[in-house]
């Protein structure tokens, strides 16, 4: 069935572009269309892309004014294992801003999405692999330049605006449209893609900011989806830097929390959150730098620890190994900054993540979508509430998006319409996917967006931070694959039963 359905498609879509192969010229296109092609080169060689079913998804760039130029768009079709598959395929929608679906294919197939239905891959409109490709080298190193500043510090955000300013010269010399790079543009997208290969339903599964791409595809275009499932949830009414506090408060909390009430964990850490918020005070206010081995490097690498830094390491990459975070913090209380400053230091340096990210993509969705809708008083008070005792320095840069009101200003793009920051009403069945150490999409957020989806099923997989689906905990995982696979073979009866097995955290006593 699969190779009858992929050779209808071929043929109709050769019919249509009079079986030209497919040459990216920026030039106008009355309607999209899906061209088969060459599977896509993302950064690092992905095995399942040699069995693929891959192509070209061209579409307008701007469907707001007449006679827009096209850009296009890779896709990538991963057969079902089943020999008898689904006929309703599940499209994958990645997280970021930024970043690439193809990149995610790993991840999908590692919870076998593809048992029985085909799992469809479309590159965001100016990720890694899309065209044009909004990825820039400035911004992305900016993080390993400034890693002996203090994080909060002006010279710190003044250093990243230089690097959005220079960014966005390197790829406003591949669009003179950056503003076309949106959450509604990419809906529309996305709904060409189905259209244009024939598919009457489809089911949709988006992770992290592709939670809030996923909703927006439903309030735009409900009518050819069968089933959604998100996970990590960043609703759009909320999404932005209020978000960002909200997220973080509850996901770090929740690890100190799970260490006392843990005996030997509260034993050896005592009030391990109280240990913290002493020292995101003390080291806001006397920033030190430490010297620390980071793999690959030679020498050793010189970061600075500051009460924002520490924010940001414990969010990410902290509750990701929310196993080592009390030890760590209790380290750095007792005099040895290693655990944190290396792992803190290690991702930065990494060169294999420079040029990755579709930084065209995630300025025009946070300057376009989040900044306009929320001030700078309300991302403080949000910060506020989640630690009230933090200074004034560290609650004006969110997590995940420091100096973003600064950024925005440089990158200049207009607001998007209001309407982007709708909930999504919907009776479609909807999987709600949480984890209880989430601390950059709050587990909270399930229930919020579930008010207005009363069809819905909401879970929280215990002991687990963002994204429950690429969790480092293998009994967390296999719990979030079964609960997705049940769901979207009988949405309405979908086995959460898994969520009772997954073991306690085992936090490192040392």
């Amino acid at each position: 069935m699969r190779s009858t359905l992929w050779f209808a498609i071929l043929a109709g879509v050769l019919v249509t572009l009079g079986a030209r192969a497919f040459i990216f010229t920026g030039a106008a296109a009355s309607t999209p269309s899906f061209v088969p092609g060459p599977c896509p080169a993302p950064p690092q060689p992905i095995a399942a892309l040699r069995r693929a079913r891959c192509g070209r998804l061209v579409v307008p760039e701007d469907r707001q004014h007449a006679g827009t130029r096209t850009i296009s768009l890779s896709v990538a079709i991963i057969g079902a294992a089943s020999s008898k598959p689904q006929r309703d395929p599940i499209v994958w929608l990645a997280g970021g801003p930024g970043d690439d679906a193809i990149t995610e294919i790993p991840m999908a197939l590692a919870g076998k999405l593809n048992a029985n239905r085909d799992v469809i891959f479309l590159s965001q409109r100016g990720t890694y692999t899309a065209q044009p490709r909004l990825t820039c080298e400035s911004a992305d190193r900016w993080a390993a330049s400034t890693l002996n500043m203090p994080y909060d510090a002006a010279a710190t955000g003044k250093a990243y605006s230089d690097a959005t300013v220079e960014c966005r010269r390197e790829v406003a010399a591949r669009t003179s449209d950056l503003g076309a790079y949106n959450t509604l543009e990419s809906a529309d997208d996305l709904e060409d893609l189905r259209l244009a290969l024939r598919i009457s339903k489809w089911n949709v599964y988006g992770i992290s900011y592709g939670t809030d791409f996923a909703l927006t595809y439903m309030r735009q275009h409900p009518g050819g989806i069968r089933s959604v499932a998100i996970d990590g949830v960043f609703p759009p009414p909320l999404a932005g830097g209020v978000a960002a506090w909200t997220s973080a408060g509850e996901g770090i909390n929740a690890v100190f929390r799970a260490c006392r009430d843990q005996a030997p964990c509260r034993k050896r850490y005592g009030d391990i959150g109280a240990t913290f918020r002493r020292l995101v005070n003390q080291y806001e206010a006397s920033p030190k730098t430490v010297k620390v081995q980071v793999p690959g490097h030679a020498g050793k690498v010189d970061v600075k620890i500051s009460g924002g830094m520490l924010v940001q390491w414990t969010v990410s990459p902290g509750t990701h190994v929310a196993a080592k975070v009390p030890a760590s913090i209790y380290a750095l209380a007792h005099g040895d900054p290693t655990p944190i400053a290396s792992t803190w230091a290690a991702p930065k340096l990494d060169a294999a993540g420079i040029g990755v990210l579709g930084n065209g993509l995630f300025y025009g969705v946070s300057c376009g979508e989040w900044v306009p809708y929320e001030t700078e008083q309300t991302v403080v008070a949000a910060g506020r509430r989640a630690f009230p005792t933090f200074p004034l320095s560290v609650l004006r840069n969110a997590p995940n998006l420091p100096f973003m009101r600064e950024n925005c200003r440089a990158w200049n793009v207009p607001a998007i319409s209001a309407v982007v920051r709708t909930p999504t009403k919907s009776t479609l069945p909807t999987l709600v996917i949480n984890a209880q150490y989430d601390a950059q999409t709050a587990a909270s957020f399930g229930a919020y967006v579930a008010r207005t989806l009363p069809n819905s099923t909401v879970v929280t997989i215990p002991n687990v931070a963002h994204v429950a689906f690429g969790s480092p905990s293998p009994s967390a995982n296999a719990c979030a694959y079964a609960i997705a696979r049940s769901f979207f073979d009988a949405p309405n009866k979908a086995d959460t039963s898994c969520i009772r097995k997954v073991p306690a955290t085992s936090f490192v006593i040392k």
